[in-house]
């Protein structure tokens, strides 16, 4: 394998597009990268966002969008035509377990299922009028994520960190974090794909359980010098083999992603090593909780804060299943005994996020951190069986908290019986559209040319929410 030098014509080729090896010498040489520069189309109001993600159907009904009619016409038959559902086994209207009420100043009415997110009420902006195309986990979880219900397609946060740069040069500016119970939904980790974007912008997913490494192999297993040598010759022969090909991108991802490892030796250790947080704000997230599920996410909460506190762009985060209903893939999928088990989570969740919020609120850090509570579908007004809510994308909720939104607001509405979206029908482009515009990206702006098509995010569609910012 030769080492022969390039001429200055040669290395002109390789960074004409502000890639190639010197992305690699960045870390060698200690110099700023250009690709962490972001690409942003008018100024931002937030700089990350967390995504709280509620993999399975968390039912709007039951929770951010109550509806008493339901109570008054329990065990009623439905007195409109029902569209067919993900197991077709319907019965008859099912009233509510949990108790409404309306919250804050605000005075927005929930359930008390979510008691400590509904005591934030004043800084959230609840969308009730989200539908979405498919009933479908895995279609479902890839529609909400990429735009589209199959594989190949970026994830949002892939085109986060292709349009906002990244902050940290030692950390990836997509994570996903994951812990001991807590699953990937339906559609595998490539709903956190980069798809056609270069490689660089992935999620990179941590493990944040007790006393296992946040990343494998994270730890150097060699002396920095014989390491920094090592990387040289890697960085000589990708040089040399990106000259012979016309497919350069793939070339300069890997080095780019060499570069962010290296860095990540010393940056993970430190990120994922929470015993210098106080007590008070363990406490707070409930870190130390004899609920294990309740505890792993509650670090997982406080883990997303220390990332966006680093500079990270775009962080989500994983359910823990229930010990009795649901799976590692949709944990909020409860078709039978529906107020067993969305108790049972809404217990692991609800403190940890709550406590994520004043966190991020205390410290100064949540007019620019973007918070979005999600989940692929809603759960029909009628049983499913006798005690369960089957699929429903016809109408549901979602929320968001911080990085510009208007906190005590209310956007769209669905029917009496919360079965169709009935006012301001939003999609889920309409709710990246808002995320985008907030991170001072045009979402009809952002794109990648594919296949001879200026791809984006929003495909065709979205509008920005502007009532609720």
């Amino acid at each position: 394998m030769s080492t022969n030098d390039i001429n200055r014509r040669d290395f002109m080729k390789l960074t004409s597009m502000g890639v190639s090896a010197s992305a690699l010498s960045s870390f060698l040489n200690s110099a700023e990268a250009a690709e962490y520069v972001p690409k942003l189309h008018h100024k931002a109001k937030a700089k990350s966002v967390i995504f709280l993600y509620m993999s399975g159907g968390v039912s709007h009904v039951d929770s951010f969008d109550p509806k008493p009619l339901l109570t008054k016409m329990h065990g009623k038959p439905m007195p409109m035509k029902v569209k067919k559902t993900q197991f077709d086994h319907n019965g008859h209207i099912l009233a509510s377990p949990w108790k409404s009420k309306h919250y804050g100043k605000s005075g927005i009415e929930m359930t008390n299922l979510f008691p400590n997110i509904a005591n934030m009420a004043d800084d959230l902006a609840v969308v009730r009028s989200m539908t979405a195309k498919f009933s479908e986990h895995a279609e479902g979880n890839f529609f909400m994520h990429t735009g589209f219900p199959f594989l190949g397609n970026p994830s949002a946060g892939a085109w986060v960190s292709y349009g906002c740069g990244s902050q940290n040069k030692n950390l990836p500016s997509y994570v996903v974090l994951k812990s001991k119970n807590s699953g990937i939904p339906h559609g595998g980790v490539s709903i956190f794909g980069n798809g056609f974007l270069p490689a660089i912008h992935q999620g990179s997913i941590f493990n944040i359980r007790s006393g296992y490494q946040a990343v494998p192999n994270i730890k150097p297993w060699m002396q920095d010098k014989k390491q920094r040598k090592m990387l040289g010759l890697i960085k000589n022969l990708d040089q040399r083999f990106s000259k012979k090909i016309a497919y350069e991108e793939a070339i300069v991802s890997s080095v780019k992603n060499s570069q962010t490892a290296y860095a990540m030796q010393e940056s993970v250790p430190e990120l994922t090593d929470v015993s210098k947080e106080s007590q008070a704000t363990r406490d707070l997230y409930g870190v130390d909780d004899k609920n294990e599920h309740k505890s792993q996410y509650a670090k997982q909460c406080l883990m997303a804060r220390r990332l966006v506190e680093r500079g990270v762009r775009f962080v989500e985060l994983n359910c823990c299943k229930t010990s009795k209903f649901g799976n590692d893939g949709a944990p909020w999928d409860q078709h039978s005994d529906l107020e067993f088990g969305h108790q049972k989570m809404a217990d692991h969740v609800d403190q940890p996020i709550a406590a994520l919020l004043q966190d991020l609120k205390q410290r100064g850090m949540l007019d620019e951190t973007l918070v979005v509570f999600a989940t692929e579908f809603g759960r029909t007004p009628f049983t499913q069986g006798a005690t369960g809510r089957d699929h429903h994308p016809y109408g549901f909720s979602m929320w968001m908290a911080g990085g510009g939104t208007k906190g005590g607001t209310v956007y769209g509405a669905t029917d009496e019986l919360g079965y169709y979206a009935s006012e301001k029908v939003s999609t889920v482009y309409d709710m990246w559209a808002t995320i985008l515009h907030q991170l001072g990206l045009n979402h009809e702006r952002l794109t990648y040319r594919h296949s001879g098509r200026d791809m984006r995010l929003t495909d065709v569609h979205g509008e920005v929410w502007h009532d609720i910012l």
